[in-house]
């Protein structure tokens, strides 16, 4: 969570080139990868995860983290949440 509105507005339009970590850049791309399809995760992206200092419970919470939050958008889109 951040207030800072410069950061999020690079994060929104291209989070590849926004000026995060490298550890921070390994997590997202971790999570968008998730969140296009699970399927594709493997091994490598857990050792990338691990190669930047996330441990066991650190990446545990990222994958829990970002698959509630995909799965309660998919909830809320499929019930019309927020369409007028």
């Amino acid at each position: 969570m951040t207030l800072d509105r410069e950061l999020v507005a690079a994060l929104e339009t291209d989070y590849t080139i926004a000026p995060i970590t490298p550890q921070e850049r390994v997590m997202v791309d971790y999570v968008v990868k998730l969140s296009k399809d699970a399927t594709k995760v493997g091994k490598d992206d857990i050792e990338g995860l691990r190669a930047v200092g996330f441990d066991d419970r650190g990446i545990l919470q990222i994958t829990l983290i970002a698959s509630w939050f995909n799965y309660i958008n998919r909830v809320a889109d499929a019930l019309g949440v927020g369409r007028e």
